[in-house]
């Protein structure tokens, strides 16, 4: 275990760890800012994450579609995030050239965002609510702790362009609204078809095809709100 005793960590960045039962105890936390999978968070005696998940709630509605188990609710949701990217895109492309590839604080940069949404579409679409075996399109772009990922398909020497990006990403989103067109609340409810073998996520045996959608809505949202974050930066 970890401990830190009198320690100066002003700046100090976290990034992938793991911080289950950290305790901070006599800290001094100013302008801080946590992004990521936080639950059951205690400021100061007072459990927060209730507080946090229904304002984020109030401020994007489209999260209370994005958590349904109705057809109709996620075709909506589905929807009102391809408008929300193209609305983004629209604005990256008003910017100066080459800000599509810029980073800022470390991040990933558009382009390499919409690249980790391809991975995404084809690791828990495709492969956990489809059941395909297909490899992985090869521009697309996964997390360092993904292991094995050329055998995957993935390039890790591609550098595609946004157009070329783009063009997937329309591919994918055509192929996820007519699977939703069609699919009924028990299919939703069905295991996912997770074909046997390595491949990632390792973790999706045993979870529902509606849970693996929820992963895909999820990370279309979040990672939306990255790169809008990003982009009011570079034109700050």
């Amino acid at each position: 275990m970890a401990r830190f005793v009198d320690e100066d960590l002003t700046d100090a960045e976290f990034r992938e760890c793991d911080l289950t039962r950290a305790r901070l105890i006599g800290v001094v936390m100013q302008d801080a800012v946590i992004d990521g999978l936080v639950t059951n968070l205690v400021v100061n005696g007072v459990e927060v994450m209730s507080y946090v998940e229904a304002e984020l709630d109030r401020r994007h509605p489209v999260r209370l579609l994005m958590r349904s188990a109705d057809p109709a609710d996620l075709r909506k949701a589905e929807q009102h995030l391809r408008v929300g990217w193209a609305a983004t895109v629209a604005r990256l492309r008003g910017m100066p050239q080459g800000s599509e590839h810029q980073r800022v604080g470390g991040e990933w940069s558009a382009v390499e965002t919409l690249r980790h949404l391809v991975f995404v579409h084809d690791s828990w679409f495709r492969r956990c609510c489809l059941g395909s075996p297909q490899p992985f399109t090869a521009i697309g772009l996964a997390t360092d702790f993904v292991p094995d990922q050329e055998e995957q398909g993935l390039d890790p020497a591609a550098a595609p362009d946004l157009d070329q990006v783009l063009a997937v990403r329309d591919e994918q989103a055509a192929e996820l609204e007519r699977w939703l067109a069609g699919v009924t609340p028990d299919e939703l409810s069905t295991l996912a078809p997770v074909p046997a073998g390595p491949g990632w996520p390792p973790y999706a045996a045993g979870k529902t095809v509606l849970e693996c959608l929820h992963v895909v809505l999820d990370e279309e949202w979040a990672h939306h709100g990255f790169c809008v974050r990003d982009l009011d930066l570079l034109e700050a």
